[in-house]
């Protein structure tokens, strides 16, 4: 498959979606205050950012309110709160995680709500119930995507026969989705490829969503994009879970389309995310993440790791290696 343009042109189908809030969200139990959130919105306004994610449609009865901030949930009128009807080009995203959301009593149909796309995370074995989640929002008139989620661990042989199935579904885009930092540019040529075969062939856009276990997420992207990858997922200095994704500020930046501004972007790094950081919320690449990165494993051990203010990365890499 050609490259689709060159480092100094523009493609008008690439869009770009801040996941700031909701991957960023893991970080921090989703306790972002109001202040935070709607100086966000409006930065990814003035940037010419295309959707911003506000959180999860998360069911109460499994995630208890008491220990999690409303992003978790992104009830309408928390969300309204923010953007009241929303009369700018900015788009709003939810994600709705399969298994782990009350889609049918939490998600109102789209004429009654802000929110624009649902985007169900999923994985490889539980793609029918991404299905399910995807005709229901359909059905209500939302955008929709599925999200493939930890697709270093699938075969090609189950990415095709999923490829396949969700082409069949009224889903608008699907994402592959490198959840574990584990993944290099060229590896992510070749799925991005396979991807865009069964896509482009069935009316749907491809997107990317990156981890920087390696720091690799910005490469990764824009090697997806060169290839005619079009949705592209970034936050905010890389805010997310573990090592945190591909940094906003540097996919602004790479662009050469004139409607993306990174200037509104920069100062809201300087009043917002800055103090964030200084306040002991962490994230971002750290040695512990390159290994499990590398050994394609969730991070969930190195965050762990981390937290428990290790440093004997060497122990560390070999009771990754011992538990194959």
């Amino acid at each position: 498959m050609n490259r689709r343009g060159n480092i100094v042109s523009f493609r008008p189908d690439v869009r770009v979606l801040d996941a700031t809030i909701r991957d960023g969200g893991l970080v921090n139990n989703f306790y972002f205050d109001d202040e935070f959130i709607r100086a966000l919105y409006l930065a990814n306004v003035k940037a010419g950012v295309d959707y911003m994610e506000f959180g999860y449609k998360a069911s109460k009865d499994i995630f208890s309110p008491d220990k999690f901030g409303k992003w978790k949930f992104c009830n309408e009128a928390d969300i309204r709160a923010i953007v009241g009807d929303n009369n700018t080009d900015l788009k709003i995203s939810v994600m709705a995680d399969v298994g782990r959301t009350d889609f049918r009593r939490d998600i109102i149909p789209r004429s009654e709500s802000v929110i624009d796309m649902v985007r169900v995370a999923t994985y490889i074995n539980t793609i029918p119930a991404a299905l399910e989640i995807v005709e229901y929002c359909h059905e209500l008139g939302y955008e929709t995507t599925v999200n493939i989620m930890a697709i270093s661990n699938a075969s090609d042989v189950d990415i095709d026969g999923a490829l396949e199935l969700i082409c069949q579904s009224h889903v608008d885009g699907i994402y592959l989705v490198d959840s574990y930092g584990s993944l290099y540019p060229e590896q992510i040529a070749r799925l991005s490829e396979k991807y865009l075969s069964y896509g482009e062939a069935a009316g749907k856009y491809i997107g990317m969503h990156a981890h920087n276990n390696q720091q690799l997420a910005f490469a990764n992207t824009i090697e997806s994009m060169s290839l005619g990858v079009s949705y592209l997922d970034a936050t905010v200095c890389s805010m997310g879970r573990g090592a945190g994704n591909c940094a906003m500020e540097l996919l602004l930046g790479f662009f050469k389309n004139p409607k993306y501004n990174i200037t509104p972007v920069l100062r809201f790094i300087e009043d917002y995310m800055l103090p964030l950081k200084a306040s002991g919320v962490v994230w971002g690449y750290d040695v512990p993440y390159l290994l499990t990165g590398r050994l394609n494993r969730h991070p969930s051990s190195a965050i762990e790791f981390i937290r428990d203010g290790k440093t004997d990365y060497c122990d560390f890499y070999q009771e990754l290696l011992d538990r194959d």
